[in-house]
């Protein structure tokens, strides 16, 4: 209902402008494909279905609405739900639910009013609606999520996870995919992204895959609903069995695929061209999401893959032998340990990988900035691998769920840019300040690959970053000592004649 609202919405919008513009062109769909916006028929307008919200037939109504829409745009074919003239919904709170959204409309600004500075780039009274219904959109999906339970994670990653990876690989420009797209997010993001940032949100171009029917329609209405335009491919085969974008080389890789999980068939992939570390496990498709997001990797591309902890430090069925060989292979750019509690489906510790195609810092980003700032590249990082814990930080919005604040996503962006040799991430905050990278204990190490192979080939960064500085509090050291020395024989004292007046106690009641 949501999308259905946000598309009525642009096409109003720009039918007013065409109309003062030019009426003749007011019923050229082209003019309206030209600008991004989906053609709506007059029967599927959101001020027809207000006009009907009371109306017993009100279901039938949306239905017909929606079946006239996929019609006049081929992009949403089999996209759009079409039950909602169904007998168990209850029409009268359909009808109040119509009301309700159209509440939003009064938060537009009028046709002819200018925008604020600052947002430029569109037509006046263009826009604002456009990020309130996106909010909305991304708020709905995410309580879905967490109603879901463990399926939440199907289709949501959340946000403060996504913004570290977009953050970190900052996909200014180029091709961005995702193999398991879920609803969309990581794309929602780097459009996000590279709006605040200055770009251009036609400069990158967006490819996806998603095994999941209800989810792909969800991911074609989120990227719809904010006008990103997008190659999401559907088969429930998923991305293993049948590789939509074969051929697909892109720059950024942003991907959540399900966690360890055990039935993708592996049996039936022995041998594939993807598999250029080593086979993997048919128990557990961690590293052939790996293998599969790598082998997808353009010359000069980059990667970053939310896993499960274990994938850091497992043995089984050659999981150690893949990891040791991409290791040695220096593929593996930065490691990111999170903390709990940050997704809605399951508790089990996640991590970060960033995988590069090339670390000799020779070669500027895809965009010409991101990473490698304006046309710079960065610093040689081969036989280096940078690891931060990460596991620290958050906050607590719920009982149950953290989330990273901005100034924790911009420490650990900073670091990775810093490390890079690059110029300071947006936020200007790299791991040593302004303008250089240093190792913080408890926080982040450059880890050699030496290093890294006494440590077994494993990439737990807790194994590496070591114990936090404890801050000076200038108390002279033999002062502290007498101070803590004599506590502690306070509490002892004290803890002895606690346990006498206990055994007292317990003689006194006979036992």
């Amino acid at each position: 209902m949501i999308f259905l609202k946000y598309i009525s919405d642009a096409f109003e919008a720009r039918h007013a402008a065409l109309m003062r513009e030019d009426p003749a062109a007011a019923e050229d769909r082209d003019e309206y494909l030209a600008d991004n916006v989906f053609w709506v028929p007059k029967e599927a307008r959101w001020s027809h279905l207000q006009a009907h919200a009371k109306q017993p037939e009100i279901g039938t109504l949306i239905d017909e609405a929606m079946r006239a829409i996929e019609k006049d745009n081929e992009s949403l074919k089999g996209v759009l739900p079409k039950d909602y003239a169904r007998p168990a919904l209850n029409k009268v709170m359909l009808g109040e639910l119509i009301d309700l959204i159209s509440g939003i409309a009064l938060l537009k600004p009028s046709p002819l009013a200018p925008l604020p500075e600052g947002e430029g780039g569109r037509r006046p009274g263009e826009g604002r609606s456009y990020d309130i219904l996106g909010r909305v959109y991304e708020y709905f999906l995410g309580q879905f999520a967490g109603a879901e339970g463990k399926r939440g994670g199907e289709f949501y990653t959340p946000r403060s996870v996504v913004r570290v990876l977009v953050e970190m690989l900052e996909p200014y420009s180029g091709r961005v995919y995702d193999p398991c797209c879920g609803s969309g997010g990581m794309f929602v993001q780097s459009e996000k992204f590279v709006e605040e940032h200055g770009g251009r949100i036609g400069d990158i171009a967006i490819y996806g895959q998603e095994s999941n029917y209800t989810t792909w329609r969800l991911a074609k209405m989120n990227l719809a609903v904010r006008g990103i335009d997008a190659d999401i491919r559907w088969n429930n085969e998923g991305s293993f069995h049948k590789d939509e974008l074969r051929d697909l080389k892109a720059d950024f890789i942003l991907a959540n695929p399900p966690f360890n999980i055990s039935d993708w068939g592996g049996e039936r992939l022995r041998e594939d061209v993807r598999w250029k570390f080593g086979v993997p496990p048919v128990g557990n498709a961690n590293y052939a999401w790996l293998q599969h997001i790598y082998h997808h990797l353009a010359p000069n591309g980059t990667a970053g893959v939310v896993l499960a902890n274990g994938s850091m430090s497992s043995q089984q069925s050659g999981e150690g032998d893949i990891r040791k060989a991409m290791l040695e292979a220096d593929v593996v750019d930065c490691m990111v340990a999170l903390p709990g509690q940050l997704f809605y489906s399951t508790q089990i510790p996640a991590c970060l990988w960033f995988l590069a195609r090339d670390k000799s810092g020779k070669h500027p980003s895809p965009s010409g900035r991101g990473v490698g700032g304006e046309g710079r590249a960065g610093r040689d990082r081969r036989g280096q691998v940078l690891l931060i814990d990460a596991r620290k930080l958050g906050t607590m919005v719920d009982r149950t769920r953290r989330e990273l604040p901005d100034e924790d996503i911009a420490r650990i962006a900073g670091a990775y840019h810093a490390w890079r040799g690059t110029l300071p991430s947006p936020s200007g905050r790299g791991a040593g300040g302004e303008g250089g990278y240093r190792d913080i204990p408890g926080f982040c190490k450059s880890a050699t690959l030496e290093e890294i192979r006494k440590h077994g080939y494993v990439l737990t960064p807790g194994r590496y970053v070591g114990a936090a500085e404890q801050e000076d509090d200038g108390e002279p050291f033999g002062e502290k000592m007498a101070r803590l020395s004599r506590q502690w024989r306070e509490q002892r004292e004290e803890a002895a004649r606690l346990d006498a007046a206990i055994e007292a106690n317990l003689k006194a009641l006979g036992f």
